[in-house]
């Protein structure tokens, strides 16, 4: 796969109530635009997801895929694409979470590829664009207070 595209945002919270957002799929349709719906398929010793099925509709993609998530206590989530979707052919990604004095520190990192013919300039602006989205609405759910259950 190509480079990884990756922003950060400061989020006024500490680490846990940041991952415990990112680990709250069924509210992802909320603040995550793109998404339609998700589905846990199965689960950690600790509730978190370990198997996600998600439905999006971004426009041009509209697609349903699974992904495989790895957690690393309240600091680094990573995900693989463990089943292909009809567009979506690949993907990989992570939140990596640091605490600072302000709150905390996110820092999305993603790489999507799909069957649709794209040159990589569109690509990495598309991955961009799904990036700062992400960031902004995980931002604006964790400050508001809302979220938080597996």
């Amino acid at each position: 796969m190509a480079d990884r595209t990756s922003a950060s945002i400061t989020v006024a919270a500490p680490l846990a109530s940041v991952m415990a957002v990112i680990a709250d799929f069924a509210a992802y349709p909320q603040w995550a635009s793109a998404v339609r719906s998700t589905e846990v398929i199965s689960r950690d010793g600790a509730g978190r997801g370990t198997r996600v099925r998600f439905q999006l509709d971004a426009g041009v993609i509209k697609d349903s895929y699974v992904l495989a998530y790895d957690w690393d206590g309240d600091t680094v989530v990573r995900w693989e694409l463990a089943e292909a979707g009809t567009v979506i052919t690949a993907m990989s990604g992570g939140y990596l979470l640091a605490g600072t004095g302000d709150g905390t520190t996110v820092t999305y990192e993603l790489t999507v590829d799909v069957r649709i013919p794209m040159l990589g300039m569109m690509k990495r602006r598309a991955e961009k664009s799904i990036v700062d989205t992400a960031l902004k609405g995980l931002k604006g759910r964790v400050e508001a207070g809302t979220g938080g259950t597996t």
